[in-house]
């Protein structure tokens, strides 16, 4: 099953799974967003728009995400924001160099099932000076995590990978370095990420 049909399957039901474990980290991580100004902001991997309560108003939004179904989810949350919606694939932006004053990857990087394409991709279309925020579950490295491990050829065909270790994805994505990076759940498993692209 492709990842597109998998996220179409799941889409009228993922805000039940995902809603509200993810709540508190979603709203800390976005806080980190510039609060006035008039930004063009992408968030990438936008899925059903679960970030869309927590982004300052005044910005100008783009939410791409592979999956119409999940898009469908997201539209209802935009309140006030001024989001358009793009169905395109985060390993591959349809959007020019430069492009974005800032990005947000809120559980994306290790979905995609190419951490290193998302990141660069993400980094090419930052303005220089803007910040990339990253949410996902990461292996920190050399933990072994038998069980996630164990459990990744199963978990990356059906929704995610589970033996993706930040720093070295990183490595192969020249041009962003590490801000903040903080524990956020499931002891450290989740981290909230914050990048800057020199």
């Amino acid at each position: 099953m492709s990842l597109k049909q998998t996220y179409t399957f799941f889409a009228p039901f993922y805000d039940a799974l995902i809603d509200r474990p993810s709540r508190r980290m979603r709203r800390e991580s976005l806080a980190r967003l510039p609060q006035e100004g008039e930004l063009d902001i992408l968030l990438a991997g936008i899925g059903t728009g679960l970030d869309l309560p927590y982004l300052p108003l005044g910005h100008r939004y783009v939410g791409i995400d592979l999956t119409p179904a999940m898009l469908r989810h997201a539209f209802p949350r935009q309140d006030g924001l001024w989001l358009s919606a793009v169905v395109g694939d985060c390993r591959a932006l349809p959007f020019a160099d430069a492009r974005f004053d800032h990005v947000v990857a809120h559980l994306i990087v290790a979905v995609t099932g190419d951490p290193v394409a998302t990141l660069r991709e993400s980094a090419r279309v930052l303005k220089p000076g803007g910040n990339l925020l990253v949410l996902d579950k990461f292996l920190h490295p050399g933990q072994t995590a038998p069980l996630r491990r164990a459990l990744n050829p199963l978990s990356r065909r059906l929704a995610t990978r589970l033996d993706v270790v930040f720093e070295d994805a990183l490595a192969q994505a020249p041009g962003l370095t590490v801000i903040s990076d903080q524990p956020v759940l499931a002891h450290g498993w989740f981290r909230s990420i914050k990048l800057v692209k020199s």
